[in-house]
């Protein structure tokens, strides 16, 4: 697959390029964070995110498979972690920075929104949406249903819950905790149950759960759709 990094109008890029989080990738660590208008903060862990696959991780890369397309890879450690096996991956990502370090790690990788067109649609045999990344566009329902369309009909979904019961829909900014923010962009946060309702309302079905680290993970699989009724004999 291509290791191209290539440029979209991705409703989100502006505040993942130009802001704290490409200073925070460069140098491989924090503190960062996410800020919502009421001032709270949710701290991101780059220096985890930029450091190689841990066990954590490797839970879930053993859950793979077929083609892996990593979705918000951010520094790549996911395709990294793969691609050495030679299994085909790709992570896209809205922030230019963070698909340079995968390409620079070894992992292909697209500077791309996981809602504009993508190579293989229909075809991808497992997605990742690890790392909080269920928020992305700040509608799980609306991401799990473009997800439909990239996977294989037997694909798997893999999604990281938060730790917390929480449902929530925010706008957000990064924050590196010293006065410097990005741009203002929808989120979300999604615990396990919450999770569950919005796959099943978007045509999915938990087939695992497990934790790992402290980390929550499910593997979701598309719902059967039930077939004609069989006639009474």
């Amino acid at each position: 697959m291509s290791t191209a990094i290539r440029e979209d109008a991705g409703g989100t890029r502006g505040a993942w390029r130009a802001d704290p989080y490409t200073r925070a990738l460069s140098a491989g660590r924090g503190p960062l964070f996410l800020r919502r208008a009421d001032g709270w903060l949710l701290p991101l862990e780059v220096e985890r995110w930029c450091a190689d696959a841990d066990a954590a991780d490797r839970t879930v890369l053993r859950r793979c498979r077929g083609s892996v397309l990593d979705i918000g890879c951010g520094p790549g450690r996911l395709v990294a972690a793969l691609a050495p096996y030679g299994r085909p991956c790709l992570g896209i990502d809205v922030s230019r920075a963070a698909v340079a370090r995968t390409v620079r790690t070894g992992g292909p990788a697209l500077c791309r929104s996981v809602f504009e067109p993508l190579p293989d649609e229909g075809r991808w045999g497992t997605a990742l949406l690890l790392d909080g990344n269920i928020g992305i566009g700040g509608d799980p329902r609306a991401l799990l249903t473009r997800v439909t369309q990239l996977l294989a009909p037997e694909g798997l979904l893999i999604v990281e819950a938060a730790a917390a019961d929480v449902d929530e829909r925010v706008r957000v900014r990064v924050d590196d905790g010293r006065g410097r923010v990005g741009t203002a962009f929808p989120w979300a946060r999604v615990g396990a149950p919450a999770l569950l309702r919005h796959a099943r309302a978007a045509g999915w079905t938990a087939v695992e759960r497990w934790t790992a680290r402290g980390r929550d993970f499910m593997t979701l699989r598309r719902a059967a759709v039930p077939g004609p009724a069989t006639p009474p004999p």
